[in-house]
């Protein structure tokens, strides 16, 4: 790794702060073993939806992950280095380097652990097995995670664009909120599991996305079933993060406990949301 991107790593990780939009360097082996997230989840849920940081600079700090885009426009599925944005009306295509990111977490895929997964009913299911794992190898650890495979049936969402002034998640997802149903569909999903310290900067536990063999559909995973396959995780015990050089950032209270709005951004559907 060149002198200059360790300087920019330790300055996102010590002072927190991105000085503009720039390139990286592909990291040396050591480095690949870190989680590289930009801004809070709980500066999403807040709703600040704008960013300094672009879509080329996520190509430079993994190949893999998950985030959204400028207005939380789409779901961002990052797969073998490449960034795809599942928009409201359920298509996919490649982002556009220049977009902004408001959040996403990223890293350089490493298969350390295969999990065999078989007759899976639900999502629930799904997270039961992989804590039993997360458990054996270290609760405290970070892990991202890919599944290829054909899923029996798959429930995901995106979301259509939000307009300054921006709303918070919820009401954003209340209004723009778009839900689609697969069955027996082949496809990758790539999730993220953060432990349980982690409640102040994201939200502990897991994250799924979702993006089809053929690149046209995709989104966040609301539900899930599948017969069999088998499930990479890349354990991770290094995190940096990124953060916006942007003064609405700054100015906001990112403090505030945004719980209960991420656990509905999460989990619920259109109509919970609406009841």
């Amino acid at each position: 790794m060149n002198t200059n991107l360790k300087k920019k790593l330790a300055l996102a990780m010590v002072a927190g702060l991105l000085t503009g939009s720039v390139g990286y360097a592909t990291p040396a082996l050591e480095e690949r073993e870190s989680l590289n997230q930009v801004a809070l989840l709980q500066s999403l849920a807040q709703g600040y939806f704008g960013g300094t940081v672009k879509v080329k600079d996520m190509r430079s700090l993994g190949d893999t992950g998950i985030g959204t885009f400028e207005g939380l426009n789409g779901e961002m599925i990052m797969l073998d280095g490449t960034v795809y944005q599942a928009l409201g009306d359920g298509r996919v295509v490649v982002a556009d380097d220049k977009v902004a990111v408001p959040y996403a977490t990223v890293t350089y895929f490493d298969n350390d652990i295969a999990v065999e997964m078989k007759d899976v009913k639900d999502k629930e299911a799904f997270e039961q097995i992989l804590n039993e794992e997360v458990k054996k190898c270290g609760e405290n650890s970070f892990y991202m995670i890919k599944l290829h495979t054909e899923f029996s049936s798959v429930l995901f969402r995106s979301e259509y664009g939000s307009q300054k002034p921006y709303p918070t998640l919820v009401e954003a997802l209340k209004g723009k909120q778009t839900e689609f149903t697969a069955q027996n569909i082949k496809g990758t999903l790539v999730g993220l599991y953060c432990p349980n310290y982690m409640g102040g900067l994201n939200t502990p536990g897991w994250h799924f996305h979702f993006i089809s063999d053929d690149k046209q559909q995709g989104g966040h995973i609301l539900e899930l079933s599948l017969k069999k396959g088998v499930v990479e995780l890349d354990k991770t015990d290094k995190f940096a993060m990124i953060l916006h050089n942007d003064k609405q950032f700054h100015e906001m209270n990112l403090a505030k406990d945004m719980s209960k709005d991420i656990q509905s951004a999460e989990h619920d559907t259109q109509s919970d949301m609406n009841k």
